[in-house]
């Protein structure tokens, strides 16, 4: 039995993940801020992508390093760095250091565009740092990542359900289901000729989605005819800092996304998509938002 070191284990991707390592006979090292449930084919290994000494320990006697962890909403520029740079400089020099030379990253859709956001420039530079590495790396980049357990989109599900959606300025965005997200990280880990590939993936429809288009869908998964409004930029961008002063720390909408979100082009590259012998999406985005819906109603969240 194969072993992966496994960062990001208890996230929102991370735990579809390690399910999905499991069923395919993986034997995973995870590591974790907390103490965790036993589970079968897992050792739980404490610290962090800042403990040097928990990186060496979780990379110990693996096969492989599937680095899912990363920070997505920070209040400046050194928050991302810390977490997605130098947590990402770590956990190579831990996987050279413990003779691993297989390892997959997750990165972002706004590594394409680093000018944009701090969290766009930090996975871009992650993103260099693998790839100027001598390690045998795949990079794939997510778009909109949707499902069961989502904290991001869950804003979105919310206000549907309230009859109307606020959307950045028109434009259009690819969306995967984190069950295929996690299907494809499972299968680039053993597959063939995908050494120093960077891939996009989503869910598979032609031109992604418009704005408009995916809060509809959002509605129609919630039961609501849905009222879209496109605000400008401008507004987008104040009301990132209005969320940031209510919420706080807890904001979704911040001044960084903000500012990511109102750029118009966020579909993948069709040229960079997995082939279809690797991996196709197997879950039609208006049947996995539906699903989406129903566990968070199932969890009180609506």
């Amino acid at each position: 039995m194969k072993t992966v070191a496994l960062t990001g284990a208890t996230g929102f991707v991370g735990r579809i993940t390690l399910d999905r390592l499991i069923a395919a006979g993986w034997h995973v090292r995870a590591l974790t801020r907390r103490d965790q449930h036993k589970k079968a084919g897992v050792s739980w290994v404490h610290g962090s992508l800042n403990d040097t000494a928990s990186l060496n320990e979780l990379c110990k006697g693996a096969d492989a390093v599937l680095h899912v962890a990363g920070v997505v909403n920070a209040p400046d520029a050194a928050g991302f760095e810390s977490g997605n740079v130098i947590g990402t400089a770590h956990i190579l020099a831990a996987a050279q250091s413990a003779g691993i030379t297989r390892f997959v990253c997750v990165s972002s859709l706004a590594a394409r565009h680093p000018e944009l956001s701090m969290y766009g420039a930090s996975k871009a530079t992650a993103e260099a740092l693998v790839r100027t590495s001598s390690l045998d790396w795949t990079v794939i980049r997510p778009p909109g990542v949707y499902g069961p357990g989502d904290t991001e989109m869950f804003d979105m599900f919310r206000i549907a359900a309230k009859g109307w959606a606020l959307l950045p300025p028109r434009g259009r965005v690819s969306v995967i289901h984190v069950d295929d997200l996690a299907r494809l990280l499972v299968t680039l880990l053993s597959a063939d000729d995908v050494s120093k590939c960077v891939f996009e993936a989503d869910d598979g429809t032609a031109g992604g989605w418009s704005h408009a288009g995916f809060a509809k869908a959002i509605g129609a998964a919630v039961g609501r005819d849905v009222i879209t409004v496109h605000a400008p930029a401008f507004l987008l961008k104040f009301a990132g800092w209005a969320d940031r002063g209510f919420r706080g720390a807890k904001a979704k909408l911040t001044p960084d996304r903000a500012n990511y979100l109102a750029h118009p082009d966020w579909t993948i590259n069709r040229d960079a998509a997995p082939a279809p012998q690797l991996w196709t999406p197997e879950i039609a985005t208006p049947k996995g938002l539906k699903d989406t819906a129903s566990w968070y109603r199932a969890q009180g969240w609506m």
